[in-house]
C-alpha cells in the first residue's frame, strides 16, 4: 500500500487467518495504522482527521435532516422551521450541519494552504493534489446547493445569481442553466434538483477522499523539509519515520478534540454567526435583497467573479468574470507544473515566503471584497486581488523557481528532527 517499506501484516490467531484469507481487511487496517510517517510533521498536518470527521458528520446529520425536510417551494421554509421547533434535537442537528459546513471549508483551506507552502503537490504527488482539487470543487457544489435548501431570501437569490452565470457561457451555457433550473427560472424543479444533488454529492466526495487517502499512502507523506524518507534500508526508514499508530493517532485525536471544542462554542452559543439574517425571511421572487451575499467560504471567488466590470475585446464582462472565477480554481490544479523550483518546501525559499504571505493576505482581501457591495473602491480592490491571484500561479511561481537561491536543507529527516529535538546523551553507569 505504501511506497515506503514497512513490516508486512502476518495474521496470528485462527480467526485472523480465516478473515485475512477471505477479505484482507485486517491487513489493510494494519498497513494504514503502521504506515511509516515522517517524524518531523508539525501541527499543520492535523487537518486530515478534521476533514474526515467533518465529512462523516455532514453525511450523518444530512441523512437525518433529509428525513424531515420537504423539497417543495411551498413547504421547504416551513419544514426547516419544523425541524428547528418540533423534531427532537432538530435544532442541534441543523446547527451542527450548517456550522459543520463552515468547519469543513475552514479545514480544507488550511489543508490547501499548508500544501501550497510545503510543496505537497510536487512529484510524485501530482495526482493526489488533483484529486484534492476535485474534492474541493465537489465541496463547493455541495455547499452551494445546500445553501439553497432552506428557501430563504438569500437561498433563492443566491440560486438565481449563480445559475444565471452558466447562461453567460457560449453554446453550452443555456442548456446547462436550463438543466439546473428545470425550467426558465428558479422554482420547484430547481429545489428538487438541488436537494437530490446535495444528497448525492457527499457520497461522491467520500469516494474521492478514499482515492485521495490511497494516493498519498502510495507515495508517502510529505513533511516540512520536503526531504524524502530514505528507503534504501529498513534501518534508515526507522530513523526517518515513526509508525502512524500510536504517535500521530494520539496527536491527531488531541488536535481534533481542541477543534471540536471551538466548534461546539459556535454550535451552542453563536450558531448563526456566519449566516445572513435575510435567510430567515421566506423566499420571495418579487423582493430582491439590497445585497446578495454567499456564504463566507465562497466570498474570495465571488469577488473574482465581480472583478471585471468592463468588456475585454470581444468578451463581455459577465463572461469574463465567469471564466476568471472557474479559472481561479483551475489554475490551482496546474500548480505542480507551474512551480519550477527543485526545492519542495517553502521553508527554505526566502523569496517564495514573501510571495506566499502576500498571496495569503490577498485571499483575505478578496474575501472582504466579496462580502461588500460592488461600489466605491471594492471593484478596484477585487480587480487587483484577481491579478495577484493569477499572477502568483502564472508568473511568480515559474520565475521564482528559476531565479531564487534557496537556503541549505537538512540532508535527512532525521537531521531535521534532531536539530529541533536533540537526542539525550546516553548515560553510562559509574564503575
Amino acid at each position: 500500500m505504501s511506497g515506503i517499506p514497512h513490516e508486512p501484516y502476518e495474521p496470528k490467531t485462527g480467526i485472523e487467518k480465516w478473515i485475512d484469507s477471505r477479505l484482507p481487511i485486517l491487513g489493510l487496517l494494519h498497513s494504514t495504522l503502521t504506515i511509516p510517517t515522517p517524524k518531523n510533521l508539525n501541527w499543520m498536518w492535523i487537518w486530515g482527521i478534521v476533514l474526515t470527521v467533518c465529512l462523516v458528520m455532514q453525511i450523518v446529520t444530512g441523512i437525518v435532516l433529509a428525513m424531515h425536510y420537504t423539497p417543495h417551494v411551498d413547504q421547504a421554509f416551513a419544514s426547516v422551521e419544523h425541524i428547528m421547533r418540533d423534531v427532537n434535537g432538530g435544532w442541534l442537528l441543523r446547527y451542527m450541519h450548517a456550522n459543520g459546513a463552515s468547519l469543513f471549508f475552514f479545514a480544507v483551506y488550511m489543508h490547501i494552504f499548508r500544501s501550497l507552502y510545503y510543496g505537497s503537490y510536487k512529484a510524485p504527488r501530482e495526482i493526489t493534489w488533483i484529486i484534492g482539487i476535485l474534492i474541493f470543487v465537489a465541496m463547493m457544489a455541495t455547499g452551494f446547493m445546500g445553501y439553497v435548501l432552506p428557501w430563504g431570501q438569500m437561498s433563492f437569490w443566491g440560486a438565481t445569481v449563480i445559475t444565471g452565470l452558466f447562461g453567460a457561457l457560449p453554446l453550452i451555457g443555456e442548456p446547462i442553466q436550463t438543466w439546473l433550473l428545470g425550467g426558465p427560472a428558479v422554482d420547484n424543479a430547481t429545489l428538487n434538483r438541488f436537494f437530490s444533488l446535495h444528497y448525492l454529492l457527499p457520497f461522491v466526495i467520500a469516494g474521492l477522499v478514499a482515492v485521495h487517502i490511497w494516493a498519498f499512502h502510495t507515495t508517502g507523506n510529505n513533511n516540512p523539509t520536503g526531504v524524502p524518507v530514505r528507503t534504501d534500508s529498513m534501518e534508515n526508514v526507522k530513523k526517518d519515520t515513526v509508525p502512524f499508530w500510536p504517535f500521530y493517532v494520539i496527536k491527531d485525536v488531541f488536535a481534533l478534540m481542541v477543534v471540536l471544542v471551538v466548534f461546539a462554542l459556535f454550535v451552542f452559543f453563536m450558531p448563526n454567526y456566519g449566516g445572513h439574517p435575510d435567510n430567515y425571511i421566506e423566499a420571495n421572487a418579487l423582493a430582491t435583497p439590497a445585497h446578495i451575499v454567499p456564504e463566507w467560504y465562497f466570498l474570495p471567488f465571488y469577488a473574482v467573479l465581480r472583478a471585471i466590470t468592463f468588456d475585454i475585446l470581444f468578451v463581455p464582462a459577465k463572461l469574463a468574470g465567469v471564466l476568471l472565477m472557474f479559472g481561479s480554481i483551475a489554475v490551482m490544479a496546474l500548480v505542480p507544473w507551474l512551480d519550477t523550483s527543485r526545492v519542495r518546501s517553502g521553508k527554505y525559499r526566502p523569496m517564495f515566503k514573501w510571495g506566499f504571505w502576500v498571496f495569503t493576505l490577498n485571499f483575505f482581501v478578496l474575501m472582504w471584497c466579496g462580502s461588500q457591495p460592488a461600489e466605491g473602491i471594492v471593484p478596484l480592490l477585487s480587480l487587483i486581488g484577481t491579478v495577484i491571484w493569477f499572477g502568483y500561479f502564472i508568473v511568480f511561481l515559474p520565475v521564482m523557481g528559476i531565479t531564487e537561491k534557496p537556503l541549505e536543507r537538512p540532508a535527512t529527516i532525521e537531521d531535521d528532527f534532531d536539530a529541533h529535538y536533540p537526542p539525550k546523551p546516553s548515560s553510562t553507569p559509574a564503575e
